[in-house]
């Protein structure tokens, strides 16, 4: 048995109880059915035979009522088994896919994966209930209809096998077919998905270069291929129709001709041959029955390999202990020490770095793109696996803690400051509920958004759109820095948050880190080394190794790279010329104003 189909059996046999009283009320419907043909005859033998058939009438009567009540049970009493079924299937894919590793993430289209939350569940659903039972159900029927029949007529029931075997085995060459069209189907349906979440996630830059009509080709495109799939599916399934059918008529037209002869041979009483003709039109049923359970079974591997490659990558299965966390309270340090990285199929993001963040000061890490800085954090926050080396908080390595500690203690302020669909409270307490409101009020003050705050009619019930799409850049970072510190972490990661900063705000951002500093272990990756200047120790990175670290002043006299990034940025610091070259630049002060930064510091061409 192949995985896709045990996992789709293990879906159904979590619901056992329901679907087995499902199940029995189909059979029960089905004997229900079987029964009647043979009442019939009996009436028919007792017209002949001119005796009374009251009770014969009654038991169809009842048989009938009955029927009508079980069809309508078991199809409510499905219907909810169904309804239970997706929901676990759902429930369980949803809480895989947020806890999927960043590295299986970077990998995958976010809209592909929502697919299979979204319609895959619903096709192996289907396969699961619908699909198990009435595969189950008309095999039976059909097997008992088939062995009735023969205690009828051995020489009609040769003829009525004979025919079904030859329209068996063309449906046996089409069925398995179609578990490979679902498959391309659904994962086309998972493209589309894939396109318009690529497109409608960067709405303004598709608009901005007039790429409308290149991503709706591209959106255009998924959905034809899914619609070929779908052709090739309902193509396969057409022919299986038309298979049954015609096997069903062929067995009428055989059954009427030889019970034809054999009742004017005598061979044969009318009463016998209608019964027979009776389990064969009723045999029409179980036919259809195991005919779309086959089919939905195919449907529901074909969406079920899909689900399962997702069940089978690797999670974070430690997000939830925090257990540990809240018993530590010393601000520690962060070692570095001798740290590996390579992203897959790439040259290695880091490369042997080694340095160590004291406790309760900032450190800065700095360097030209791609050196390595913003990979540090994610190691930090344990979204990847270390190559080599380890990274210790405190005296402890972060390998030994789970996850959820690691990120509990460790604040970590991305560089694009990503909001959720919500308000600006909601992304404000996001991971930090239990919050006074004047806490709240004095972290607004320390970013400067509390006139903003105030100004909104809504205040903190404002509503931030789509990836906190009505905030500006500048408001996104300082309401993110915010958040995190609302969570009073012992270590807060800080990656170019200042980039969509004006100048006021650096300045005021500058003296927010550095109270920050204060109670807990800061380390900041900045491209602007005005907003790190102030750093008590700077590390600079390149390609992937720490090529030196110091104070401001000291790697200004001492290393040709660090000298080149304070030139790039603009700002060099004013030298008297009777003054040694070597001395170091003026510390700003979260209290100096933009006029007394622009004394200190002249602009230069950024050279191109």
């Amino acid at each position: 048995m192949n995985r896709p189909l045990r996992a789709l059996l293990r879906n159904a046999k979590s619901h056992k109880r329901p679907m087995t009283l499902v199940f029995a009320l189909t059979l029960v419907g089905s004997a229900i059915g079987l029964a009647q043909p043979l009442v019939v005859q009996s009436v028919i033998n007792g017209l002949t035979l001119d005796e009374s058939i009251g009770a014969e009438i009654l038991v169809l009567i009842s048989l009938l009522v009955a029927s009508t009540l079980l069809t309508a049970w078991q199809t409510w009493l499905g219907g909810r088994t169904a309804e239970h079924v997706v929901l676990d299937i759902r429930r369980g894919l949803i809480g895989r896919l947020i806890r999927l590793r960043i590295l299986e993430l970077d990998r995958l289209e976010p809209g592909s994966l929502t697919t299979c939350v979204t319609s895959d569940s619903t096709v192996v659903q289907h396969a699961a209930t619908t699909g198990v039972i009435e595969l189950l159900d008309g095999g039976i029927h059909l097997a008992v209809s088939i062995a009735l029949m023969a205690m009828l007529s051995l020489p009609l029931f040769g003829v009525t096998a004979a025919v079904l075997l030859l329209a068996g085995i063309g449906m046996g060459i089409v069925v398995p077919r179609i578990r490979r069209s679902v498959a391309a189907m659904q994962e086309s349906v998972g493209n589309i998905g894939a396109a318009l979440d690529r497109s409608l996630g960067a709405a303004r830059t598709v608009k901005a270069n007039g790429a409308e009509a290149k991503e709706i080709d591209r959106a255009d495109k998924a959905a034809c291929e899914a619609h070929r799939a779908g052709l090739v599916g309902a193509r396969h399934q057409s022919i299986i129709a038309v298979l049954s059918s015609l096997a069903l008529q062929m067995s009428f037209l055989a059954v009427i001709g030889v019970g034809g002869m054999l009742t004017a041979a005598g061979q044969l009483d009318i009463a016998t041959l209608i019964a027979f003709l009776l389990y064969l039109f009723n045999l029409g049923a179980p036919i259809i029955s195991l005919v779309t359970g086959v089919i939905a079974l195919h449907q529901g591997l074909g969406a079920m390999q899909r689900i399962d490659q997702i069940n089978q990558m690797p999670v974070e299965d430690d997000v939830d202990h925090r257990s540990r966390a809240s018993l530590t309270t010393t601000v520690p340090s962060v070692t570095v020490d001798g740290i590996t990285f390579a992203y897959p199929g790439r040259e290695p993001a880091l490369d042997g770095a080694t340095f160590v963040a004291k406790a309760g000061e900032t450190t800065a890490i700095v360097g030209l793109s791609g050196a390595g800085k913003s990979t540090i954090f994610s190691l930090l926050q344990r979204f990847y696996d270390l190559g080599q080396g380890q990274i210790l908080l405190g005296a402890e390595d972060i390998n030994a803690l789970s996850r959820a500690e690691v990120r509990q203690r460790i604040a970590y302020v991305e560089q694009d400051a990503p909001m959720l669909a919500g308000t600006i409270g909601e992304n404000l307490l996001y991971a930090a509920a239990a919050v006074s409101p004047a806490a709240i009020d004095d972290v607004l003050q320390q970013v400067g958004l509390d006139e903003l705050v105030n100004q909104l009619p809504k205040g903190l019930d404002t509503t931030v759109g789509a990836r906190g799409i009505t905030l500006s850049g500048g408001e996104r970072q300082r309401l993110a820095v915010a958040r995190a510190l609302l969570r009073r972490p012992q270590v807060l990661l800080l990656d170019e948050v200042s980039a969509h900063l004006d100048a006021r705000s650096e300045l005021a951002m500058r003296g927010t880190i550095e109270a920050a500093a204060r109670r807990c272990t800061v380390l900041i990756v900045a491209h602007r080394i005005s907003t790190v200047s102030s750093a008590n120790q700077l590390v600079v990175l390149e390609q992937g190794k720490v090529r030196a670290t110091g104070t401001h002043a000291e790697l200004l006299a001492t290393d040709a790279l660090y000298r080149e990034l304070v030139e790039n940025q603009l700002l060099t610091p004013e030298v008297d010329q009777t003054e040694d070259a070597s001395c170091p630049s003026p510390t700003l002060a979260p209290s100096t104003t933009s006029s007394s930064v622009t004394s200190k510091f002249t602009r230069m061409e950024n050279p191109v």
